[in-house]
């Protein structure tokens, strides 16, 4: 007997799948991350992780953005789930045989992560489909703990119970969780028009699709400056996130619980911040959402590359991944409700390529800053160490709390840079709702 759901319960059900699989794909991700550290000590090979799954994500992001306009986008959620699950149970094979080398983690993140880009385009452009624009906000803040909340939640359990089940255990979960995802989406009616045949043979046409989202942006200023300042906040961000994971290991001496705990509390301030978002409700203006979030996401992040003992990281923590939920879910719904739900994929990929080209080049210079800059110029003696030894300390750690330091103030800078801005604080007036378009 099939159960009556309404739209939002569906879409409840649908996020309820992608937020475990992503858990699973995340505890993966920081198990991997532990056990690269653990061989290499090196900043840079952790960055690299990001930035090779990156590179395919921009090159295809174009193509995939066509796709999910034009392909049932619940088929498109099947496959990446699916491709997510095979790849990582060729890296459980190659580890249990001896064999798994750093280049095949680059590799297989490379693979999966282009699938993946296919499954959250899917997912994003589907809100719009299934629950009621009044909903859109608390829709796309729930996104954004499965989308973001679940690679800051799921270290927490990786960190405890990678000393306990080991990296295939996780690697286990991870491929279950897949299965989870997949029967979710099986049993979800995502609503879509009658997908259309892409014309393999028209590459005039094609180009035209591909061009389509950056040209819709272009024509939009106050959308452009948007995009513009939430890519310069997200490259600046990446930047100090780049050294996150080695800075909080270099200092507490490898304490990998540590760290675990760290995520948790980072957890649990986006919970509080999607609490928040869920009470606060609708009201406008979004942007000031966005701006806000910047700034209390900077100060926060200053104190805690400032700080040197865990009663200071906690709370800094806490008080810093509260502001992501109010920001990511801001930015989606002013996103969601302008642009028509029909060229949603070719639009939201354009962004997405956009802010996947700026994290790639923060994660690929990061880790060369840290082991090769600042690093050695904060240790004793180092040209920075006289400069900022009082602030951050000396020695091993120190010149990647310094990075973190200065990025945090980067993005305290971009929020109150953007409350000048008045195409950007008005663009929910300027910019029209996709439905009230004549």
């Amino acid at each position: 007997m099939r159960l009556a759901y309404n739209n939002m319960q569906k879409f409840v059900i649908l996020w309820l799948g992608q937020m475990v699989s992503l858990i699973g794909s995340s505890m993966t991700a920081f198990a991997l991350a532990i056990w690269v550290w653990e061989i290499t000590h090196q900043a840079t090979a952790l960055a690299l992780f990001q930035f090779f799954a990156q590179i395919p994500q921009i090159l295809i992001t174009p193509i995939a953005g066509l796709v999910v306009d034009k392909v049932n986008r619940k088929l498109l959620m099947i496959v990446g789930d699916a491709a997510g699950g095979i790849v990582t149970v060729i890296v459980l094979l190659l580890y249990l045989t001896n064999n798994l080398q750093l280049w095949h983690l680059y590799l297989a993140f490379a693979v999966k992560c282009t699938f993946e880009q296919f499954q959250e385009l899917a997912y994003s452009t589907s809100i719009s489909t299934m629950v009621a624009k009044h909903e859109y906000s608390k829709a796309s803040s729930l996104g954004f703990l499965a989308g973001h909340g679940a690679i800051i939640v799921a270290p927490a359990l990786a960190g405890v119970l990678y000393g306990i089940i080991g990296l295939v255990g996780i690697l286990i979960i991870d491929i279950t969780s897949f299965f989870f995802a997949i029967a979710t989406v099986i049993c979800i009616h995502i609503p879509q028009s009658t997908p259309t045949k892409l014309s393999i043979c028209d590459r005039t046409n094609i180009l035209h699709d591909i061009n389509f989202g950056f040209k819709y942006i272009i024509s939009r200023p106050s959308l452009l400056i948007l995009l513009t300042l939430t890519a310069t906040f997200w490259f600046i961000h990446d930047i100090g996130e780049a050294v996150y994971k080695p800075m909080i290991l270099e200092l507490s001496g490898d304490d990998t619980k540590l760290l675990g705990t760290l995520f948790l509390v980072s957890g649990i301030g986006g919970i509080l911040g999607i609490l928040l978002i869920n009470i606060w409700g609708n009201k406008q203006p979004r942007i000031y959402g966005v701006l806000l979030g910047m700034i209390g996401a900077g100060f926060s992040k200053i104190i805690l590359g400032l700080g040197r003992i865990p009663l200071i990281w906690i709370p800094a923590q806490l008080c810093s991944s509260f502001n992501f939920p109010l920001l990511g879910s801001s930015n989606d719904a002013i996103w969601l409700t302008k642009v028509d739900p029909k060229i949603q994929g070719r639009v939201f990929a354009s962004q997405s390529m956009i802010l996947l080209l700026v994290s790639a080049g923060a994660n690929l210079i990061a880790g060369t800053l840290a082991d090769h800059v600042f690093e050695p110029a904060m240790m004793p003696g180092g040209t920075l160490e006289p400069l900022f030894h009082n602030l951050v300390g000396t020695g091993k750690g120190s010149g990647m709390a310094l990075m973190y330091v200065l990025s945090s103030i980067g993005l305290l800078l971009v929020g109150l840079i953007g409350y000048t801005v008045r195409k950007l604080r008005e663009i929910e007036v300027i910019l029209p709702d996709y439905d009230h378009i004549s």
